[in-house]
């Protein structure tokens, strides 16, 4: 039975969008990969979760996920038809469900579809028009004869993007299994770790004669040493020297677009940020995010003498604790 995606994210059903975002976030950075290599359980841990968010993180999704669960986000699913049928057979007793153990309800409370009411006595009785109902839901016949060309099922794959890639966008070329010409594949701009981008038309090839599947892309976005992404905004850690950090300093920051000059004012501490507005990513139809600088003050690392002495003069001057505001 498929895990409940509320409790994959570890969220009540009435969690609100901040909510969501905030538990796939810590979870999407507890399991990733690059901090699990080689751990196969929290890889699978990871898709799910990913997938999860998918769904639960788009209001059309979700909604098909509360009213039907699974069934309901699988392709070509009509939701008005089963709500009709839903309504046709709401006078019958319902428990028991699908026979092989599935049913469409998403664990709100739902009306589950029971096996024998669609294909035992009461349906050849039939109500009126419950007959096309059913064919048209299950693409049958009432002798179960196939009724129409089906849709291939869709194939997951997975590809690792830098960084650079996935702010600025870019197109991949891609040899999928069946396919003799490779697929030219355009990742959006500001794709992040997880997002999935949907190729129609190759996946699996349709078992009568219908249109192939689709090819759904799962994104991962490789770690980078500086720069990360949050939403639209870029967050940039900068290596200051400790004079540059003491006398202030005009230094080069690069962004999407290129380096910029920026200055960093005197007596700048380590973590202290500025912000470049408008530096971040520029997502079609939104305003562009802005480019966060967190300075870190290196040391010199190097050992001599001299350096030694300057650095224990520099000690006399820092009279000052400054752990004293530290606490828990």
């Amino acid at each position: 039975m498929a895990e409940d995606l509320y409790a994959l994210l570890g969220v009540k059903r009435d969690a609100d969008a901040d909510a969501l975002k905030k538990a796939y976030r810590k979870l999407a950075k507890d399991l990733h990969p690059d901090k699990n290599p080689g751990d196969a359980k929290a890889e699978a841990r990871f898709k799910s979760v990913n997938h999860a968010f998918e769904v639960l993180g788009d209001a059309k999704k979700r909604g098909l996920y509360d009213e039907f669960g699974e069934e309901g986000l699988r392709d070509g699913f009509d939701a008005d038809r089963v709500r009709a049928y839903k309504q046709w057979g709401g006078g019958r007793g319902g428990g028991g469900g699908f026979g092989d153990g599935q049913s469409w309800g998403g664990g709100g409370g739902q009306q589950s579809v029971n096996l024998e009411d669609l294909f035992g006595g009461a349906v050849r009785g039939g109500g009126p028009g419950g007959g096309d109902v059913f064919g048209d839901l299950f693409g049958r016949s009432r002798g179960g004869r196939s009724r129409g060309a089906m849709k291939g099922a869709d194939v997951e794959s997975e590809v690792t993007i830098d960084l650079a890639s996935a702010v600025r966008g870019t197109t991949l070329e891609l040899h999928v299994q069946g396919s003799a010409a490779p697929v030219t594949v355009r990742i959006p701009v500001g794709a992040t770790e997880g997002s999935r981008v949907r190729i129609a038309g190759h996946g699996a090839a349709s078992p009568n004669g219908g249109p192939s599947g689709d090819l759904l892309l799962l994104i991962h976005v490789e770690h980078h040493p500086f720069f990360r992404l949050e939403e639209d905004d870029l967050h940039l850690d900068l290596p200051l020297t400790i004079a540059e950090a003491y006398f202030g300093a005009k230094v080069r920051v690069p962004t999407i677009d290129g380096s910029v000059q920026l200055k960093v004012p005197e007596r700048t501490q380590s973590g202290s940020r500025l912000r470049l507005r408008g530096k971040g990513v520029a997502k079609k139809g939104k305003p562009a995010g802005d480019l966060y600088v967190h300075f870190q003050v290196r040391v010199p690392t190097e050992a001599s003498d001299d350096l030694r002495e300057l650095m224990e003069k520099l000690g006399e001057f820092q009279k000052d604790d400054p752990r004293v505001d530290v606490k828990l």
